[in-house]
């Protein structure tokens, strides 16, 4: 099959093709964004659960692409195909790479496969395994051409990526899910649809540590909800009581997890614990990064590249750690500042690299 292309992004500064839209297929959330001549000029993000069903993907491609309009090529990353929708992966990138040639058009769609740069339809059985959530490194391979020792952060609604770059190169261990797993490259953490009590038995209450139910009764949503960390428009999910997302309605649900009521303490109180299982969400990737650091002393003080809907925390985390933070979106020329590229970072990675081909 011979050997993956090294560094797809060493190519960029050709001419650019005009109207190139990449698109990152998520389990949670399709991410589009279109790029002009090399600029990044729109950006779409819309819910889309395949587990409720495949034809989520299809709307959410018709509707992205009825906002972005038509374009010379597609280029398309994933990580819908851990959808229990599907059987296993390979099976999952075969049917959502179906799904987006019929709803696209295949004679200007590819892939991404990481290592393997783009590739066509004809050859997405064949690279299944590296196209599988490969989103990441699409980001990390263009921050890496801006940072010479880096952490690249990205936190979605659901996981957080953490890459490092040394050298200008991506140095990550881990090619798939679970080898990233393994290697503190990827943690199951995020802004909002993640567990409070992910990693935690015991929490403190009203002068007690108290055990955590092991239900689903709350989201990180709820508690970075009362906290104020959650940026407009990006807080978009149901909540899993169907209830509303206001701070009354948040502390309820956080009290769940303790076994109480809302009313059993003050207001404060479920603050002070939606502060706890921030705290514990943070430490889940700290120690992380000092795993990170311990396999490459270079990266002992290297700066935080922060991305996705959750770069808030992420900054916060580079203050606390006395690091350096720049946003992904400083790599991307765009037209207009309103443009959320650091949210959709892969997506304009694709789109940009599809473009220089």
């Amino acid at each position: 099959m011979g050997e993956p292309v090294a560094a797809p992004f060493l190519l960029w500064g050709r001419t650019t093709v005009a109207g190139v839209i990449g698109w990152d297929i998520g389990g949670a959330h399709l991410k589009a964004v279109r790029a002009q001549d090399g600029v990044i000029v729109a950006a779409v993000q819309l819910p889309c659960a395949p587990h409720l069903g495949v034809a989520q993907i299809e709307s959410a491609l018709r509707e992205a692409k009825g906002s972005l309009g038509d374009a010379d090529r597609h280029a398309v990353t994933m990580t819908a195909e851990l959808s229990d929708a599907f059987p296993d992966r390979a099976a999952g990138v075969a049917q959502v790479a179906a799904i987006c040639a019929h709803e696209l058009g295949g004679e200007h769609l590819s892939f991404y496969a990481g290592a393997w740069g783009l590739v066509s339809r004809a050859d997405v059985a064949p690279r299944a395994r590296s196209i599988a959530s490969a989103n990441w490194r699409a980001s990390a391979e263009l921050a890496a051409r801006h940072c010479e020792n880096a952490l690249l952060i990205d936190m979605g609604s659901t996981t957080t990526d953490i890459v490092p770059i040394c050298g200008h190169a991506v140095a990550a261990q881990g090619e798939d899910d679970a080898g990233r797993l393994a290697c503190g490259e990827l943690v199951y953490t995020g802004l909002l649809r993640s567990s409070p009590a992910a990693g935690l038995t015991l929490a403190p209450v009203g002068g007690r540590l108290v055990p955590l139910v092991d239900e689903q009764f709350a989201t990180m949503a709820d508690a970075h909800r009362l906290l104020n960390d959650i940026p407009e428009g990006v807080d978009t999910g149901p909540t899993v009581d169907g209830r509303d997302k206001g701070l009354e309605a948040s502390r309820a649900r956080l009290a769940r997890l303790v076994g109480c009521d809302a009313k059993d303490h003050a207001p404060e109180a479920w603050d002070a614990l939606a502060a706890f299982f921030v705290r514990s969400q943070l430490r889940r990737i700290e120690d992380r990064l000092a795993l990170l650091v311990s396999r490459a002393p270079s990266l002992s003080r290297a700066e935080i590249v922060g991305a996705g809907v959750g770069r808030g925390v992420v900054a916060a985390l580079a203050k606390h750690e006395g690091r350096a933070y720049r946003d992904f979106g400083e790599f991307l020329p765009r037209s207009s500042a309103a443009i959320s590229v650091s949210d959709c970072a892969p997506a304009c990675a694709v789109a940009l690299l599809a473009g220089e081909l």
